[in-house]
This record gives C-alpha cells, sequence and structure tokens, in this order.
C-alpha cells in the first residue's frame, strides 16, 4: 500500500510538472499575438472586423488584427510582452500581425521602442517597410509623404519588391520622402531638439531606451563643437515634410529633393515629429 502510495505521488508530480512546463507556452503563444494598452488619451477606438468599434481603456489586451485608431488631439501606448512600447500619434490608425513582426501603420505617426534581445520588428506603411531591432524609431506615413527617423540604433528603410532600393538609418538620421518613389540618403537631425518637443516624450514617462538616446545626443553635441556637425535654420513644426526656413517661406521638400535640403553634416533644427 505504501508502494502504490508513492507510485500515485510520484505520478500526480509528473503530473503536474508536465501542466507547469506545458500551459506557459499555451500562454506565451497566445500574449505574442496581444498587445496590452497602457495608455490613453482622449479618444482612442479599438476596431476589429468581429466586433463593434469601442473606446479603448487603460489595460484593454488588444488581439492582433485590431486597428487602433486615435482622434485629434489624442495618444495611446501599447506594450508588447516581450517590452517592445509603441506610441500612437494623433490621428494615427494602426494594428499589428505575430506581435511586433508585422506592424501595421495604416496612416499617422508612431514611436517604437523595441529593448535590446526583443524579437525583429518589421513596420509596414503603405509601399514602404522599415525593419528594427533593439532600438529607438519614428515613423510617419500620410497619402503621398513619409517621414523615419532614428534616436538610437540603426534600421533599414526599404520598398518590398523593389531590389536594392533600401538604406541604412543610423541614430540621428532622418529619410523622408515618396513612399512611391526611390528610398532617398538621410540627414541628420537633432536629437534633442526632438525629446525637448516631441509629444511622443513630453508628458509622457522616459522611454527605456533613454539613457541610449541621451547617450547619441551627446555624440551629436560633441560633433557641434568639433564642426563636424553644423546647425542649420531648417525646421519642419508639425507632421508631413513641410521645411519651414526661419526667418523666410516655408518649402516643401516631398520627394527625393529632400536630401539636398542640408549641406552634407548639416542638421536641421528639428523634425516633423517634434510637434507629433
Amino acid at each position: 500500500m505504501r508502494i502504490n502510495r508513492q507510485l500515485q505521488l510520484l505520478a500526480l508530480v509528473a503530473i503536474t510538472a508536465c501542466l507547469v512546463t506545458w500551459f506557459p507556452n499555451e500562454v506565451n503563444a497566445a500574449s505574442v499575438k496581444q498587445a496590452r494598452i497602457t495608455r490613453v488619451n482622449n479618444h482612442v477606438q479599438l476596431l476589429h472586423s468581429t466586433t463593434t468599434a469601442r473606446p479603448a481603456s487603460v489595460n484593454d489586451i488588444v488581439e492582433e488584427g485590431t486597428v487602433i485608431r486615435t482622434g485629434s488631439s489624442s495618444r495611446a501606448e501599447l506594450t508588447f510582452p516581450d517590452e517592445t512600447v509603441v506610441r500612437l500619434a494623433a490621428k494615427t490608425a494602426f494594428s499589428f500581425k505575430n506581435g511586433t513582426r508585422d506592424l501595421n501603420l495604416i496612416e499617422g505617426a508612431m514611436l517604437i521602442q523595441s529593448p535590446k534581445g526583443a524579437n525583429d520588428a518589421t513596420i509596414h506603411a503603405s509601399t514602404g517597410s522599415a525593419a528594427i531591432t533593439g532600438t529607438t524609431a519614428m515613423l510617419e506615413y500620410r497619402p503621398g509623404v513619409y517621414k523615419f527617423l532614428m534616436l538610437e540604433g540603426t534600421g533599414r528603410l526599404y520598398r518590398p519588391g523593389h531590389l536594392g532600393d533600401s538604406v541604412l538609418v543610423g541614430p540621428g538620421q532622418l529619410v523622408m520622402g515618396n513612399p512611391n518613389a526611390a528610398v532617398s540618403d538621410p540627414v541628420d537631425f537633432d536629437i534633442a531638439r526632438f525629446v525637448k518637443t516631441s509629444r511622443f516624450m513630453v508628458d509622457l514617462p522616459p522611454l527605456r531606451s533613454e539613457k541610449l538616446i541621451a547617450a547619441e545626443s551627446q555624440k551629436q553635441q560633441q560633433e557641434k563643437s568639433k564642426k563636424t556637425l553644423i546647425d542649420t535654420n531648417l525646421v519642419i513644426f508639425g507632421g508631413g515634410t513641410r521645411v519651414s526656413v526661419l526667418g523666410q517661406a516655408q518649402t516643401n521638400v516631398a520627394g527625393r529633393t529632400t536630401a539636398g535640403s542640408a549641406k552634407p553634416h548639416s542638421m536641421p533644427e528639428a523634425t516633423g515629429a517634434a510637434q507629433q
């Protein structure tokens, strides 16, 4: 009887161990296809083909295929299981599939902070895509225009189906243009100015990559002191690619002329994301 009792206990332990081993895997398999709403400001909606649109609330679990849409003067933040954070600007529509592997910026602007060791993230916007891993980046897309910038780390901007039409974008670099035209070369932008003025940053908790961004900003300051990086009077206020030359009329530089809007190693004072 004692032997049978011991065998029963061993069997129970073995079954329990199996459940402990298997259950987390099942949970993880489901959770990688979800994200959690961690911040809502004003009017944010969740839309899915199988359900009625509803207002988003903090701690809501968002399933893949759901469209998160922000209204005017509204913002939202999502956090994925691998701790990747996505912040959405006003008038933005965004969805995802397979966790961060397929992020879809339908329209608007988003900031993504992917921690070191996180899954590769691919952001699709119209005919263009951006691939990042363990970096902090911003992407904006409106019909006929896009803007992609890196705050820290390196990303690749490319057009799927167009062999060789891609460019590496490093920290403190910006690419903008027409999504139906060839990808242009990066130009520099002022990281410190972005951090101080962008609605992706202002009045929000610091990103996990805050120190990495500060380090890249410090490198720019050192380059400025050595005159290898020079401030310009070019500023982009708010979304889009309309460049203001301080004290002069505005100039729209959407398209491949973007790279020529600043001399080599010169730096616009702010970027279009600064007012997002």
